[in-house]
């Protein structure tokens, strides 16, 4: 799979939904219903629209809380009839008319009461501002030597293609290629709707248990990559000072062309109060290369200060993807066997064959969804 600047995610070699924890939303509906009627009076008053600004705001948020109060006036009520059929069917005899119309119907309640109680807690959720941003992904190799650089190459092309599928675009910022045809480490840049939100949850430790291509026994290594995912960071998030800025520029190695190995276009720079090092060497324009590198370091420098600033969004990097031990792992995929689990939520798919050609929805749904149990916990 080609890639901007002519990097390519080697194909991999042939290898032979958590259940919701139930919340009682009554509570939140009651509390978004009454801020419902506080908005409704103030809007109903001369004043609501003396500031315009204030007017605007008011009018969004009355709209936005009345299709809140709505669905949760029908989660409301599917609770009330899925109580109702629940003693029909406690009270009647097995296998009567009566009995199997109440079951019938409780199964398209059970349905309803699903789809109605994700959308309440979308609702009454506030969105992460970073949701919408562009995102960087870095992938290093880690335990596992050339297996390690290939599995990194693996999981770059997995994000390829599942990029693909939504129509977000991806660019390589830098690379370090490894002499089996992987990635000893991959930095790239996926631009789109929504990214962030989708791929927040791809941070940690990925280990991969196969038969490596050069093994002659047959037997099952097991190998590690990290990936960390950083929310792409504006001007405005952080403030870089020039004099805390130490900038190298150099000849770029390894694959990119003839231009680009014969010019001093790779960028290096240092940022010295915090000692994060950044390179860039995939265009042949110096000014370009500074340009993604700054970008870089800027998504470094967010994330660290997210990080410091609520915990509760993210962590810096080096603690999101730990040290790339194989006891360290977020998720686990199983060759000989079509497994992935993910061991935060202890969910196991036997479609592994599928996720690493890059259908994730599988299992970035799950993680969203427990996500949303953990943040509405803490409300």
């Amino acid at each position: 799979m080609r890639l901007a600047g002519g990097f390519v995610f080697p194909r991999p070699p042939a290898h032979p939904h958590p259940e919701s924890v139930f919340v009682d939303l009554t509570p939140f509906i009651e509390k978004y219903r009454q801020r419902f009627h506080e908005v409704e009076a103030l809007l109903s008053s001369p004043e609501a629209f003396a500031n315009a600004q204030r007017g605007q705001e008011l009018t969004r948020e009355h709209s936005a809380l009345k299709d809140l109060a709505d669905t949760g006036d029908a989660w409301l009520r599917v609770q009330r009839e899925l109580r109702e059929n629940n003693q029909l069917l406690a009270s009647e005899p097995a296998g009567s008319e009566l009995a199997q119309l109440a079951a019938a119907e409780l199964k398209q309640l059970e349905t309803e009461n699903q789809r109605l109680s994700l959308e309440v807690q979308r609702g009454i959720l506030p969105p992460d501002p970073t949701d919408s941003r562009n995102t960087i992904i870095e992938i290093r190799a880690g335990a596992g030597g050339d297996e390690s650089a290939l599995f990194a190459a693996d999981l770059g092309r997995m994000y390829q293609r599942y990029a693909e599928t939504r129509g977000w675009k991806v660019e390589v910022l830098d690379a370090s290629p490894s002499d089996l045809g992987g990635y000893k480490e991959i930095i790239f840049m996926v631009t789109g709707d929504r990214v962030f939100k989708r791929l927040k949850y791809e941070s940690g430790v990925h280990r991969v248990q196969r038969v490596p291509a050069t093994e002659a026994q047959g037997r099952i290594h097991t190998s590690t990559a990290t990936v960390a995912v950083l929310p792409e960071a504006q001007e405005v998030d952080i403030v870089i000072r020039p004099e805390d800025l130490e900038i190298n520029v150099c000849r770029a190695g390894g694959h990119g062309g003839q231009g680009v190995n014969t010019t001093d276009s790779a960028v290096r720079i240092v940022h010295k109060p915090t000692g994060i090092e950044v390179r860039c060497q995939d265009e042949r324009s110096q000014q370009k290369n500074k340009t993604k590198a700054m970008t870089v370091l800027r998504s470094r420098l967010f994330e660290k200060k997210r990080s410091e600033e609520d915990a509760k969004y993210a962590q810096h990097r080096k603690d999101q993807v730990g040290s790339g031990e194989r006891s360290e792992k977020m998720r686990t995929y199983n060759f000989p066997q079509n497994r992935v689990t993910d061991h935060r939520i202890n969910l196991t798919l036997y479609n592994l064959s599928a996720v690493i050609d890059g259908d994730l929805n599988p299992l970035i749904e799950p993680l969203a969804d427990n996500e949303m149990q953990q943040r509405l916990a803490r409300l």
